[in-house]
């Protein structure tokens, strides 16, 4: 059973990887201009959006239980907010450096789960509920994450001109 475990994480953490490859060339191929448009009429910033995707992905760190987040002011800015609140936004420049650093470091702790650690509880759920319902753990955020980037993915899209 333990060998249908470590193939489903492997498919798991390969479409992670699959979608995180797609996002970054898109937004290593997209100019500051473009990303500062809007995907639609008054729809997101591609700003937003690599905001947005940055802080989720920080958020990583604390509900896997691996550590804390390394840019926690963006969750005000970019989660708990509009795009249009008018709350200041760092430059594309430095959202360009965070996107980076924040899925370098999150690849390198993905790297060193083990598969029993990826079926384990995440730092949400209580104990209580985790048994309840195991589905409640780290592989099934990855799966929700994963996802979560698809769909900004085809908003980015409409960037690209």
């Amino acid at each position: 059973m333990n060998n249908q475990n470590e193939l489903m994480i492997k498919m798991v953490v390969d479409a992670w990887n699959g979608q995180l490859a797609r996002t970054t060339k898109l937004f290593n191929e997209l100019t500051d201009k473009q990303i500062e448009n809007e995907t639609a009429p008054g729809r997101n910033t591609g700003t937003y959006l690599l905001g947005h995707l940055i802080a989720v992905h920080d958020a990583l760190f604390t509900l896997l239980g691996t550590g804390q987040k390394m840019y926690p002011s963006l969750e005000e800015v970019f989660i708990k907010n509009p795009d249009k609140s008018g709350l200041e936004k760092p430059s594309i420049k430095e959202l360009r450096n965070y996107w980076n650093e924040v899925n370098d470091e999150m690849q390198k702790q993905f790297g060193q789960f083990t598969v029993d650690e990826w079926l384990q509880k995440h730092t949400a759920v209580s104990e209580e509920d985790f048994l309840k319902e195991p589905h409640r753990n780290r592989l099934n955020v990855l799966i929700s994450r994963t996802n979560h980037m698809a769909y900004h993915l085809g908003q980015l899209a409409y960037l690209k001109k």
